[in-house]
């Protein structure tokens, strides 16, 4: 653990479950409590494969982090991770929160010997679009394409 701007950063672990599942609904305004549990179940269960981070304050989960680690996904050269899971309680956003607990993904990358980190993010979520760029984040060489599985192609 690691005092930071007035945060406990640590690892994320079972007993912030609930916590999680509350600041999601807060920011996005609907439960993805089953998301969760399957989520953040197999990062705990797989240690080597996620780097998982939590931020509290006074005793209080303020924010969390997950963070999946690939080598050679996709054709690629050597070991990346991509942050699918980043939640900051809207009563600690604004405050630097975001970047302690992005600064904690990276440090404990670095030990990891992973070089690099991905997202992804909505095109019409600009807050979470302007807080990555802030981050030094730029729009990846690559383009995810997608479509519904019933529409096959004849």
């Amino acid at each position: 653990m690691s005092e930071t701007s007035g945060y406990t950063v640590r690892a994320l672990k079972a007993e912030d479950f609930d916590a999680v599942v509350d600041i999601d609904a807060r920011i996005l305004g609907r439960n993805r409590r089953e998301f969760y549990d399957k989520r953040l179940r197999t990062a705990l269960a797989f240690p080597d494969g996620f780097i998982v981070v939590a931020a509290e304050r006074d005793g209080a989960l303020a924010g969390f982090a997950i963070a999946r680690l690939q080598s050679g996904e996709y054709g690629d050269a050597g070991h990346t991770a991509v942050l699918d899971i980043f939640g900051v309680h809207p009563d600690h956003q604004h405050g630097g929160l975001g970047r302690v607990l992005m600064t904690a993904v990276e440090d404990r990358m670095r030990k990891r010997g992973v070089a690099e980190v991905r997202t992804q993010v909505d095109w019409d979520e600009r807050p979470m679009l302007n807080f990555f760029a802030a981050l030094g984040f730029e729009p990846a060489p690559r383009i995810i394409l997608e479509r519904p599985a019933s529409d096959r192609p004849q």
